[in-house]
């Protein structure tokens, strides 16, 4: 395998869209919320996804792989925030200390929210959290989010909605701290947006530079949000909403590439 397309699975939310921004089209009667791209076997540890919200997400958390318990998967993530309308915020840590039974107290009578630190999201911002992290999103956004492959999501709080709720889980694994500010950037501080335990992000624009080259020799996902990125040898090309996974970075063409987002495992 020089590069391969990943196949695209759209996913239906509550809080997802019924329009969504080019070159996406949501199907008939459906709210759209997430696009992901299935990790593939080369690089099974990291997904990759969009998401799009016309409502706030639960207020909700993930363990990590030391607090996950048998069955579950520890989950860190990041998101890359593409367009925001002009309100759009995003809840990450509180805004003091607070003690598990305070955050109890909190999503049992609905005013978890206002523990919360929610913090305005512009395009271009980048967010780390690590596991532990509580957080939610908010409405107007458009976001790529990068992860550890897991779906294990605790919630504290849905907003009245009919789905269950994981206090007893989530409280076991929730950081009441506020957000600390080393985990928060932006694009314009250059291409390394993320280079964590568990996964490794860059934005690059046009053919990646030397150093890039080096920190992406073996199999990573290669994700275009502006132009295309094809294999050198012809046999595949991606635009932006498409994700290829390739065996290294030397064996794709970026001569049509304008913007484009790398990932790979730690």
């Amino acid at each position: 395998m020089t590069a391969r397309q990943l196949p695209t699975r759209m996913v239906d939310k509550v809080w997802g869209r019924d329009v969504l921004p080019a070159p996406f089209v949501a199907p008939a009667g459906e709210r759209i919320g997430e696009i992901w791209f299935e990790p593939p076997p080369e690089v099974p540890q990291v997904l990759v996804k969009y998401l799009f919200t016309s409502e706030k997400l639960s207020v909700q958390v993930h363990p990590s792989d030391d607090t996950a318990q048998a069955g579950e998967a520890g989950k860190e993530e990041c998101w890359l925030v593409l367009d925001a309308e002009p309100d759009a915020r995003l809840a990450i840590g509180f805004e003091r200390d607070v003690t598990p039974e305070e955050i109890a107290a909190a999503a049992l009578d609905g005013t978890i929210e206002a523990l919360l630190t929610w913090h305005p999201a512009r395009a271009g911002d980048l967010f780390y959290l690590p596991a532990g992290t509580v957080h939610a999103i908010g409405p107007g956004l458009s976001l790529v989010e990068v992860q550890q492959t897991s779906d294990t999501t605790f919630r504290l709080y849905d907003y009245g909605r009919p789905r269950e709720l994981h206090l007893e889980r989530a409280l076991a694994v929730a950081d009441g701290v506020p957000y600390a500010a080393e985990h928060r950037r932006s694009i314009a501080r250059g291409p390394v947006l993320v280079d964590g335990p568990h996964f490794r992000l860059d934005r690059i624009e046009g053919a990646p530079d030397a150093a890039t080259l080096d920190a992406y020799a073996g199999a990573l996902l290669v994700l275009p949000l502006a132009g295309e990125v094809a294999a050198r040898d012809g046999s595949v090309r991606a635009g932006a909403g498409e994700c290829l996974v390739a065996e290294g970075l030397a064996s794709l063409d970026f001569r049509r590439a304008e913007v484009t987002l790398l990932t790979r495992a730690a």
